[in-house]
């Protein structure tokens, strides 16, 4: 099995590998399950302030990060792993989901750029041609913790990095659904029953259950995932 290669150009190199050097994530870097190579952008300013900014073209607040410098480093990235898809963290990107994680993970790995300041020339964006992925509809100071999500996101679904693949297969956006909500002992907490049904012993009325549970929630608190859910024939309403 090849190594995940997770390769991260950024101006703060010391923020990885963060939470991702912890719990199961960090055991499967330990294990060579996964690989994490950093690399810090300001090595290749030419100043002796290791300048990588600028004044944007066209007047605005902020600064904008020089196309030739982010580029030096995205090139000496790509030169050991030209394989690799270039994704750039930005608010403006596409959505991460499950379904682009899992096309990830079932890859080589990825290169991740973090911007900072107002952004990153667009020139070296498209001499790339990265792909621009968001987190959320927010904004960060940088690129660093959503380029962490989308690591630890991807890297969970490889084999090995999770011990039961039941436990994934099952969870939210895996099915189209959120995830039903789970119980474990005390059987009575604070006066609140576990679920009958979940005490029975029937595998089949259990499942029955647990499918309908994440049926209502997603209907409940994600409109958006049920309307498609729905229009993929999962259900029929009437």
């Amino acid at each position: 099995m090849s190594v995940w290669q997770a390769k991260v150009a950024t101006l703060f190199p010391e923020m990885f590998p963060g939470v991702l050097g912890q719990s199961l994530a960090g055991r499967a870097l330990k294990n060579g399950i996964w690989s994490l190579d950093v690399k810090d952008i300001r090595d290749h300013a030419t100043d002796r302030h290791r300048t990588v900014d600028d004044n944007p073209f066209g007047g605005g607040a902020g600064m904008v990060m020089r196309p030739d410098i982010v580029d030096a480093a995205l090139l000496e990235l790509r030169a050991s792993a030209p394989q690799l898809p270039l994704i750039y963290l930005s608010p403006r990107g596409k959505v991460l989901n499950q379904k682009r994680c899992r096309e990830l993970a079932m890859g080589p790995g990825a290169i991740l750029l973090c911007g900072r300041y107002e952004g990153i020339d667009q020139r070296v964006l498209d001499e790339h041609q990265a792909e621009e992925v968001s987190i959320g509809d927010y904004i960060l100071m940088g690129g660093e913790l959503p380029a962490m999500v989308l690591i630890e996101s991807c890297i969970r679904l490889i084999e090995g990095t999770v011990n039961t693949t039941a436990s994934v297969d099952e969870e939210s956006f895996e099915t189209g659904l959120l995830e039903y909500p789970h119980y474990t002992r005390p059987a009575n907490w604070n006066g609140r029953d576990v679920p009958e049904i979940l005490l029975s012993g029937h595998h089949a009325k259990v499942q029955a259950w647990r499918h309908a549970q994440a049926e209502e929630i997603t209907r409940e608190r994600r409109p958006d995932l049920w309307d498609a859910y729905v229009a993929n024939g999962h259900i029929k309403e009437g």
